[in-house]
């Protein structure tokens, strides 16, 4: 038996497997930029599109800037701390405000950010958590793409100044992160989310891990960074150790289609067949703190599992469900995933976190998903319509074991960090 090592909170997790019958699926090696700074300083200077950061900004004027909020990876210190050195001399600290791109997510606590962004950054600038639901702090646009009403942060909308920060990864139903998606839904109203995740949108069947073009949420949400300007772009592309592999600069849209070239590359890997038993992750700490976003784990498995077959899921979940937001309501709103999709499907108005249970549903209503978590019960999993496991080991033993002598295992160490496809195959879209 060979041990692969899975992402599972902030130590690891140690799978055993047969090496006869296994496929494991891992990024491919990057080597980090040496050094990061340079890398980052660079693509501030020599930007993908358009003219360098630095000559987009004018003495006097007011900065505001997207980051990603806990949730995600985003090596926010260097990304901020690279901006505020390249505005040295031309912006007043007193004039720059960071917003936590939180979209619908919680607000990060004072602790968080000093670990997100660095104590130098939070003390020498303001940062604001952006609260979709807290409608004084938005601003009314208009409707944008596909008919959808845009509220934005004041505080964004406000700004002489606009820049996104993030990292760009392939995203189980927006094709890829990064980029617009720090202005809508990062900075979106509750209401403009809603729609941008919407059970037609969610259920188109390009609306799936690395489409971008055709895929109505990222059209959508393309189409309202557009129209609402952003003054300039800055996305990094990670290996699977976190660090920087390259940065891109520049105007939005084509410094982030740059980025996706990239990440595609970095990212997504061709498998020969599908699996009876796919074991996955959500890439560890800080990807794996809920159930909520643990579903993107379950998602990448599902590209590549059997109809019918087992999905393994090992995330650490120490933020539970979590209990803020509807997640964990609608989940248990059912009897079954199949009687949940139904309900969503005759539903005419969105309600948060719907499109989370969607995917969820949809995937434990085409095969068996199970969980090892550290910080769920069995009776809080069941809630949801899941099975808990205490040794992952032995539960992928037992399904390969009733699955046949030719069963066939895929584990994903990493989770979505990697997603992998079938080669030549239609991708499994967003079909509800």
């Amino acid at each position: 038996m060979d041990t692969v090592r899975l992402a599972y909170g902030e130590t690891g997790l140690d799978l055993l497997v047969d090496p006869a019958v296994t496929t494991v699926v891992t990024p491919r090696h990057h080597r980090a930029t040496e050094p990061p700074r340079e890398v980052l300083r660079r693509a501030l200077r020599a930007p993908v599109s358009g003219p360098p950061l630095r000559d987009r900004v004018r003495r006097g004027q007011t900065v505001a800037i997207s980051a990603c909020d806990i949730t995600r990876p985003q090596p926010r210190e260097l990304m901020i701390g690279a901006i505020l050195e390249e505005l040295d001399g031309v912006v007043d600290l007193a004039d720059v405000v960071v917003l936590v791109a939180t979209g619908t997510h919680r607000a990060n606590t004072e602790a968080e950010l000093r670990a997100m962004f660095g104590d130098e950054v939070v003390d020498a600038v303001r940062i604001v958590n952006h609260d979709s639901r807290d409608r004084r702090s938005l601003t009314w646009l208009g409707e944008f793409g596909a008919e959808v009403p845009v509220w934005l942060n004041s505080e964004w909308v406000d700004a002489d100044v606009r820049v996104t920060t993030g990292f760009v990864e392939p995203h189980f139903f927006a094709g890829f992160s990064g980029g617009p998606k720090l202005v809508a839904p990062g900075l979106a109203a509750l209401e403009t989310v809603l729609v941008l995740h919407d059970a037609r949108r969610i259920g188109h069947p390009r609306a799936m891990w690395g489409i971008v073009e055709g895929n109505p949420v990222h059209d959508d949400v393309r189409a309202i960074a557009e129209a609402t300007g952003v003054t300039f772009g800055f996305d990094v592309v990670l290996n699977q150790d976190k660090e920087v592999v390259a940065a891109f600069g520049g105007d939005l849209l084509a410094m982030h289609a740059e980025a996706v070239r990239t990440a595609r590359a970095v990212a997504m890997r061709p498998v020969p067949r599908l699996f009876d038993v796919v074991v996955t992750t959500n890439s560890g700490y800080p990807l794996d703190q809920n159930l909520y976003q643990s579903v993107k784990g379950m998602s990448a498995a599902h590209q590549v599992v059997k109809p019918g077959g087992v999905i393994v899921c090992a995330a650490e979940c120490r933020d539970g469900f979590p209990d803020h937001g509807s997640y964990r309501e609608v989940l248990a709103s059912a009897d079954s995933p199949a009687a949940l999709l139904a309900e969503i499907s005759a539903r005419t108005v969105t309600v948060p976190d719907q499109w989370q249970v969607q995917i969820q549903a949809r995937i434990q209503n085409d095969c068996q998903v199970v969980v090892h978590t550290s910080h769920l019960s069995d009776a809080e999993l069941a809630t949801a319509h899941l099975r808990q496991t205490a040794d992952v080991s032995a539960t992928v033993a037992e399904a390969l074991a009733a699955a046949g002598p030719d069963a066939r295992l895929c584990v994903l160490p990493e989770g979505p960090q990697t997603i992998p496809y079938v080669d030549g195959a239609t991708p499994r879209g967003g079909r509800a």
